[in-house]
């Protein structure tokens, strides 16, 4: 790759989009490995339940993607969507604190997810407008580090605040509303220019079928179909993480149940913290190897990493494995985060992306709901191993798939 690609400056906008996901994610990942448990623990709720309001709130944030990315498309400029939703997440996230029924939490959780699917399309259409193509791939990179840097501060407040501070885990999930305030104040210094004009680049495209890629609308979203189709089959097996929690409780605690209380472990928060440090030191890098080697490579590994991952999930039966489980499932996320982004990018001409970051966000929340519940279903019934292998081998089936019918984008290969 191009010096040039490599070291130039990533933009403004995109370095306050960081800010603002820092924050947003401090607070999200104050409640959410909390969250499990005070279903199961507190509120009396059952792993089956967990996978239904993750599911349900994930589908809705997929599906929500969709309808703010056709919308985005259509405006002038994507940022009030943007802010619009971030500023429905920092209302409504701090209000479990005072739930006190599972079906409230429920409630929460979708309006909660609701703001992140009306941000989530418009924001990274934007930040897909305002960066050369060749650092597309860093640039969500840096923005998922910085999304993953909050994931990290989040679960050691929550941690101090809990074996610190004494402090319930209602008091804890109000203290949430801090970071949102100012997740919401970072999207004040971002300015957007008005859409229309030709596409920002640090250096010319060579061939006319460039060129007619990104000036004709009409070729529209075809491209992206056999992506859409793989990605389907790769969430059926992608379950919430938040089973990722309830087995390490297990683990942690042999013998123990659901419900039982010595499953409020703070050494979970720890647990939740280190995965999202890795993937807070391997985003950025994850993402310039994408630009450099091909997004649907490094997918591809990431799926394949995800598959080995899973399958050890099931079968781990000591705590040191789940510190390193959890390390590498930090390695899979840095992986995909960016890739998948710059991929879905550069497979559409750029007056369609906010509708093909939807259509993939449709994709995903029309099967997250089953894949939670069936893996929920699975797991109360059967134990941890045989959902662990099922996701683990859906996901092995995707990444083959995705060299096959998925076609490279045309910037997708190293620049010379």
């Amino acid at each position: 790759m191009s010096s040039e690609g490599e070291s130039g400056a990533l933009p403004v906008a995109v370095r306050w989009f960081g800010v603002a996901s820092l924050m947003t994610d401090a607070a999200g990942e104050l409640i959410y490995p909390l969250l499990p448990l005070f279903l199961t623990s507190v509120l009396g709720g059952s792993a089956a339940f967990v996978g239904v309001i993750e599911g349900g709130a994930e589908s809705t944030a997929a599906l929500l993607k969709l309808v703010s990315g056709r919308i985005s498309d259509r405006l002038s400029r994507r940022k009030p969507l943007v802010v619009l939703g971030y500023g429905l997440t920092s209302a409504v996230r701090p209000l479990i604190a005072l739930a006190s029924s599972q079906w409230q939490v429920l409630a929460i959780r979708f309006l909660d997810r609701a703001g992140k699917g009306i941000r989530g399309s418009p924001r990274d259409a934007m930040v897909a407008d305002l960066t050369p193509r060749e650092s597309r791939g860093r640039a969500y990179g840096y923005h998922q580090a910085m999304d993953n840097a909050g994931a990290v501060l989040g679960p050691l407040a929550g941690f101090a605040m809990m074996t610190g501070l004494h402090l319930g885990l209602r008091t804890i999930f109000a203290w949430a509303a801090v970071p949102g305030a100012l997740a919401v104040a970072a999207l004040l210094a971002i300015r957007e220019p008005a859409r229309g004009g030709p596409e920002v680049s640090s250096k010319a495209i060579p061939g006319a079928m460039s060129e007619a890629l990104e000036t004709d609308p009409s070729h529209g979203l075809r491209p992206l179909v056999p992506y859409l189709a793989v990605l389907g089959i790769f969430t059926l097996g992608n379950a919430s993480d938040a089973f990722l929690l309830l087995r390490a409780a297990e683990v942690l605690h042999p013998g123990s149940v659901l419900g039982s209380a010595i499953l409020a472990d703070p050494k979970l928060l720890l647990l939740w913290s280190l995965h999202n440090a890795v993937k807070a030191v391997l985003s950025y890098r994850a993402g310039a190897l994408a630009d450099r080697y091909g997004r649907r490579l490094i997918v591809g590994l990431g799926w394949a990493v995800y598959a080995v991952i899973y399958l050890a999930f099931g079968f781990a039966d000591s705590a040191w494995q789940m510190w390193v489980l959890f390390a590498a499932y930090g390695v899979y996320y840095s992986l995909v985060e960016g890739a998948e982004k710059a991929l879905v990018a550069e497979l559409v001409p750029k007056q369609r992306r906010g509708s093909a970051f939807g259509w993939t966000s449709a994709v995903v929340g029309a099967f997250s709901l089953p894949a939670s519940a069936l893996f929920g279903y699975l797991f109360a019934l059967r134990g941890p191993a045989l959902p662990f292998a099922v996701a683990a081998a859906l996901a092995a089936i995707a990444a083959l798939l995705l060299g096959l019918v998925v076609k490279p984008a045309r910037e997708e290969r190293p620049s010379q």
